[in-house]
């Protein structure tokens, strides 16, 4: 909806759609319900996660085409980002940016790293304004009790922050939408806001907005729905506008209904938000963003015991390797030893089966270690780093 050339109203929507082949429930008549939506409704931006089949991301572009005739899937991983993007504006530019920590090879049922998680930005041209869109889905929080990929999530989180910082130089405004597993007291969250300097769209009146295990939704178990009936607020909307252009947020709201019309279940087992910006061109004062000095050294700390935690895996896995060689040398001839071609078939299976286990061993000792431990070193640093610029800075004023 424009105004002026020099006023605009952008329309944005967030939802993770939950669209995992073969696992995620009633996922061809969600996906066909959330591109109806996306038709239906006025939203000049459109950015989904977990749109996991190529054939789901194709299909809502033939059917949303005429509404929003431009979009992109940033392609990633084994299985794709996950992430997309739709806009009724060109999209003028693309860029993806990968992170190193997306969980463990080994966990195949979480399946995060086989997606190639990142951050995906799409350049819009709305009339006279350039708005950078950024699309993002972090690393799932499964045990928040023992949550063993918080440092991972962190430096995504620490990753997206800067990528937005350094990328958003020549936009009007920057736009962030996506499902980013941290709730607003979480350290992911005030690293993502304070290190990109970005402001939350959903307001304090607004906060007890759930966006995952609402009570409402049909695929929220009835134990968790009992216990948290608003539910998490996870996914987000964050923003900010720059010296030439000011953004403000007229309306933040759920606005897909409870049940897929004529159907008994939810659009996805999150809730979908959407936030109405006002777009003006002027000349302002550079916003200054939320302190993130304490957050940065907590979130070095956090790294910190990820490294001394990985330190004593390796040595955990080099003993257990040791242990199973023993067995394996023992064995070795004796098939030939026993007159029984039973027992003979069954000494080979074992001995298959751990040399299986002896190279997964390995493989997690030495080089999945050291990739891990890498990044978690880059990452420090790189905290680090931007933790003494801010203390140079603050000790010079």
């Amino acid at each position: 909806m424009s105004i002026t050339n020099d006023e605009q109203i952008l329309n944005l929507l967030t939802l993770n759609c939950w669209g995992i082949p073969l696992v995620s429930k009633n996922r061809l008549y969600r996906m066909e319900a959330i591109a109806e939506k996306c038709v239906t409704d006025d939203y000049d931006v459109v950015c989904l996660q977990e749109i996991w089949s190529v054939s789901d991301f194709k299909m809502m572009r033939a059917k949303v085409c005429e509404k929003l005739p431009y979009s992109h899937y940033f392609y990633s991983g084994v299985v794709g980002s996950g992430i997309c993007m739709f806009s009724r504006f060109p999209i003028q530019d693309v860029m993806f940016h990968k992170w190193p920590l997306n969980g463990y090879v080994h966990k195949i049922h979480h399946g995060d790293w086989f997606g190639g998680k990142g951050v995906g930005l799409c350049k819009i041209k709305l009339k006279n304004f350039i708005i950078n869109v950024y699309v993002a889905h972090l690393h799932a929080e499964y045990n928040r009790d023992n949550d063993e990929y918080k440092a991972h999530r962190v430096l995504q989180a620490f990753d997206t922050a800067q990528f937005i910082r350094m990328t958003m130089e020549g936009s009007d405004a920057v736009v962030l939408g996506g499902d980013l597993n941290t709730e607003p007291k979480d350290i992911a969250y005030r690293i993502i806001r304070g290190v990109a300097g970005l402001e939350d769209a959903c307001s304090i009146s607004n906060s007890k907005l759930g966006t995952n295990e609402c009570a409402n939704n049909s695929y929220t178990p009835k134990k968790l729905a009992k216990k948290e009936p608003d539910g998490k607020r996870i996914d987000h909307i964050l923003y900010l506008g720059s010296k030439n252009s000011k953004i403000e947020v007229a309306n933040y709201k759920h606005p897909f209904p409870k049940r897929v019309p004529n159907k008994d279940f939810s659009y996805s087992d999150h809730e979908a938000i959407m936030a109405s910006f006002k777009l003006r061109k002027g000349e302002f004062d550079k916003i200054v963003g939320p302190d993130v000095k304490e957050s940065l050294k907590e979130a070095l700390a956090i790294c910190q015991l990820a490294l001394k935690s990985i330190k004593r895996e390796r040595i955990w896995y080099l003993i257990a390797s040791c242990i199973l060689v023993v067995p394996l040398i023992w064995s070795m001839g004796l098939e030939y030893k026993t007159p029984y071609i039973g027992i003979s078939i069954g000494i080979n299976v074992g001995r298959l089966f751990l040399t299986a286990v002896l190279c997964y061993i390995i493989f997690m000792s030495t080089l999945w270690n050291s990739v891990e431990k890498n990044a978690l070193k880059a990452g420090y640093r790189a905290m680090e780093l931007h933790l003494n610029q801010l203390n140079n800075q603050l000790s010079s004023t």
